[in-house]
């Protein structure tokens, strides 16, 4: 814990950060920058030190342990033909970014000017969030200064960032049977990619990654240690939030004043002079708040809630990826399956990490990426491929003991919308968690369109040596209505709620947020976190939450001094 003030009661700060994730870490950092302000974080969960978090395929050791992971899972869905999912959420410091798939990627320029016209802000269009993303960036291809793969390097100096403490770099690893995809899809008329997060993200090429000479780079290594010998920043770790305090103020208005939290096995009353910003995720965030009185009245009275201020969109709005996930049995070509499969394979992998920081236990769960159309008259690319030279069921399952490999697909602009809502007014409780997945027409007509297109670039010539063959979901199922069931039968969660406490204008009902994150209706209150997306980025969403706090961080030092 960092040393506190002596001069400063124990009981009060100036900023109260609840939730010690990728965006909650960056704002305690950027806070605390100014030594007259008092930030105090709040994690639920336990330190970083946990050793699976910082070895990059200890994702699988993290997802579904509750040292790392909330537990949740979804409501059976009609749309995956009454399925529950796993639904993992990170629970220690450095939040999901201790346990994700560690993929760097923006998404695409039309999101952020999406944005932009959806809140009437121009705050949140591309022009004005890349500097947010360059802020922090600190990206392997400029180390050197100069790239030559990227033709001088002069326009990637204009689009990324070096020297920040959000680490960028290349993959340490290198599979056959990718590179052989990579070369199908060339094939198959997808262009190859340098660079996902420069452009609309069409083609096909590695992923980068939040990896730092093989680790994982969380949040917290990032941003909290650098930030933890100041003085002014307090960090409390396994303090979990019961509820906000809102209390009237003499406007009339509402006002949060601090929050009442459960640390030590006792209830501890914690002030916040500035303001209390909820950094708990797409998940945790509109939780908290309902279980606080603000939210849908008729939700809060069904639980016995009182309502503080009645906002309807709290817990809508939910969005995620589901991807697909394809598998092709093989011949000739090395896979994980194979490698993994005895007592030698383990321990030459073991070995080659060990020395050498590279190989299989370096990988993040995907390695291979790719944007494309699912049909031709699409704008822009709308599916986003995750291929890995192995396969199993699920993540967390046991990988199969044939030689294969996974080629998973995701509908980047869902149209189907969910929710997250409580079951009860007591804190330990698992909110219902309903994306519901595959909910349109739309959705799942791009389901089907994506299923065949996967096998369209199979069956390109690149891949013929390896003689591929669907094993799942298997060649019987062809139609439309096939597929789509199909979808709904194998498709599974990435793990990218967004949503449900969505900017928006001041018109609309359903907006939580305004332009500047501020709860609509109680002072002293802001949410910065994935939850404030209007609508899912085209990709992974670590960076954008990120970006999302970095101009968070601006924007209330800005309030602060215009309220000084």
């Amino acid at each position: 814990m960092s040393r506190a003030n002596p001069a400063l009661p124990v009981d009060s700060f100036d900023y109260i950060v609840v939730g010690a994730g990728s965006a909650g870490c960056l704002l305690a950092n950027r806070l605390s920058r100014d030594p007259t302000s008092r930030v105090l974080l709040l994690e639920a969960g336990r330190k970083d030190n946990h050793p699976w978090i910082h070895i990059p395929v200890g994702y699988l050791y993290c997802i579904g342990n509750p040292r790392t992971d909330w537990l949740f899972n979804t409501e059976p869905e009609a749309g995956l033909n009454g399925r529950s999912l796993r639904y993992p959420r990170g629970k220690a410091l450095g939040g999901c970014s201790s346990i994700n798939g560690m993929i760097y990627m923006r998404g695409q320029v039309r999101d952020f000017d999406d944005w932009a016209a959806s809140t009437g802000d121009a705050a949140w269009s591309w022009d004005n969030v890349l500097p947010d993303f360059m802020a922090h960036e600190d990206h392997y291809r400029l180390d050197d200064g100069a790239d030559p793969a990227m033709g001088g390097n002069s326009r990637f100096f204009d689009l990324h960032g070096h020297g920040g403490e959000w680490r960028i770099e290349k993959q340490r690893l290198r599979w056959d049977i990718l590179e052989a995809f990579a070369d199908a899809a060339v094939e198959a008329g997808v262009p190859r990619s340098e660079d996902f997060s420069s452009s609309d993200e069409a083609g096909v090429g590695y992923f980068e990654v939040n990896q730092k000479a093989g680790w994982r780079w969380n949040a917290s290594k990032a941003f909290l240690r650098p930030a933890r010998r100041r003085a002014n920043l307090v960090v409390w770790t396994e303090s979990e939030v019961e509820r906000l305090l809102i209390e009237a103020s003499a406007s009339g208005r509402r006002h949060c004043a601090g929050v009442v939290l459960h640390r030590g096995g006792r209830s501890v009353t914690v002030a916040a002079r500035r303001e209390v910003i909820l950094s708990a995720g797409a998940i945790g965030s509109p939780q908290i708040l309902q279980l606080s009185g603000v939210g849908p009245a008729a939700l809060l009275a069904k639980h016995g809630i009182d309502v503080a201020f009645d906002l309807p969109g709290v817990g809508e709005n939910l969005q995620d990826h589901l991807q697909i996930r394809a598998v092709f049995k093989v011949e000739g070509a090395k896979t994980l399956n194979v490698l993994a499969g005895s007592l030698f394979g383990k321990a030459k992998i073991g070995l080659e990490y060990a020395l050498l920081r590279s190989g299989p236990m370096s990988m993040s769960p995907s390695q291979l990426g790719a944007f494309t159309r699912s049909d031709a008259s699409r704008p822009h690319p709308n599916l986003e491929y995750h291929v890995q030279p192995l396969s199993l069921d699920a993540f967390g399952e046991p990988l199969h003991t044939i030689p294969a490999f996974t080629a998973s697909v995701c509908n980047l602009n869902p149209t189907s919308r969910g929710s997250v809502r409580i079951r009860s007014n007591r804190r330990g409780e698992a909110p219902a968690i309903a994306p519901n997945y595959l909910s349109t027409d739309e959705d799942r007509k791009v389901a089907a369109d994506s299923i065949r297109q996967i096998r369209a670039i199979v069956s390109q010539p690149a891949l013929a040596r390896y003689k591929p063959v669907e094993w799942k979901p298997g060649v019987e199922f062809q139609t439309d209505a096939e597929l789509a069931k199909l979808a709904g039968d194998i498709a599974s969660t990435i793990f990218h709620p967004v949503g449900t406490t969505r900017m928006g204008r001041d018109d609309d009902k359903l907006a939580v947020v305004d332009g500047r994150l501020r709860v609509r209706g109680i002072d002293g209150l802001r949410v910065v976190d994935a939850g404030v997306m209007p609508t899912i980025t085209s990709g992974n969403t670590s960076a954008p939450t990120m970006m999302i706090a970095e101009k968070a961080a601006r924007l209330i030092l800005q309030d602060a001094r215009v309220n000084a």
